[in-house]
């Protein structure tokens, strides 16, 4: 069993989590941080006021979850709060979750897409800065910090990519799309697009952590060229033959150094990806994936 010890009329989120060994856990519901990547400059960390607990270690901004919060949203309003990370300033990567049953922490992976200085406006942080990231171990590290930091550090290499054979897939379920080939097309990127949002589960993608957000690329051939942008995707039309279109796009992601997973059941496109650099999935694979429900993170 464990109890909750909560000082004040604070958010019920704010409180003790005590296990039955007496450690002290904050968050009632859990607690996240944020671990920003600046491709330039590295993590973002915030040193830890002497007061605060582990007082005067270096770690990452976060804290405790409210009732019913996902721990993204949890993570991006504590970096807020204690660094003035800006909206729109990160794009979400993955996320790992250390589970000790009776108290949870999901620390959040981000990428900064716009560039910002970070403002010190809490007073549990004595001071913030970008680490180059072969330095952030030489720091005195928040103990819990500490303990993931290797694997944190080992997942911050991988950038994973998706990208789809939008006429294989298609062509895989016999519903009539050949009827209206722009029309099935953009419906199966509005389903990508929604799954671009939802993320993938590190266990579907062979990858450590919890969860990730790949970055997806829909390949799109003949007829299907005609169809809209949609938002949260790379959409690349083949002037000719869709495979090349793939293999092209594979070859430019695993030059960049993106973990890129080829989505086609074609198995002479698959044989050339593979080849390539590449993983390669089924449609059935990606189907099942757009048929699943959305997972809360």
């Amino acid at each position: 069993m464990h109890s909750f010890d909560s000082l004040g009329p604070r958010d019920p989120g704010d409180a003790w989590v005590i296990a039955d060994d007496g450690s002290r856990y904050w968050g009632t519901f859990g607690a996240a941080g944020l671990c920003a990547i600046d491709p330039d400059r590295g993590l973002l960390m915030q040193h830890r006021a002497v007061w605060s607990h582990h007082g005067g270690t270096w770690g990452l901004p976060g804290g405790a979850r409210r009732l019913g919060e996902p721990a993204i949203d949890a993570a991006l309003r504590e970096a807020s709060e204690e660094a003035g990370v800006p909206a729109g300033a990160l794009r979400v990567r993955s996320t790992q979750v250390t589970d000790l049953i009776v108290w949870s922490y999901t620390t959040v992976v981000a990428d900064v897409v716009s560039a910002f200085e970070p403002v010190s406006s809490d007073p549990e942080s004595l001071a913030l800065a970008w680490v180059p990231l072969d330095q952030v171990a030489g720091r005195p590290l928040h103990p819990g910090f500490a303990a993931s930091w290797p694997a944190l550090v080992a997942g911050v290499t991988v950038r994973p990519a998706v990208i789809v054979d939008v006429a294989n897939v298609m062509g895989s379920v016999p519903d009539g799309w050949w009827r209206d080939r722009a029309g099935a097309a953009g419906r199966m990127l509005e389903r990508l697009a929604a799954l671009a949002v939802a993320g993938v589960s590190a266990t579907d993608l062979d990858l450590a952590g919890d969860h990730w957000f790949p970055a997806f690329t829909a390949v799109l051939e003949g007829a299907s060229r005609a169809t809209d942008d949609v938002d949260g995707l790379e959409i690349v039309r083949a002037p000719g033959v869709g495979d090349d279109g793939i293999v092209d796009a594979t070859v430019r992601q695993v030059r960049e150094g993106l973990t890129t997973t080829v989505v086609t059941s074609d198995r002479e496109l698959a044989r050339q990806c593979s080849e390539a650099g590449a993983s390669v999935r089924s449609a059935g694979w990606l189907l099942a994936l757009l048929d699943a429900p959305a997972a809360g993170v």
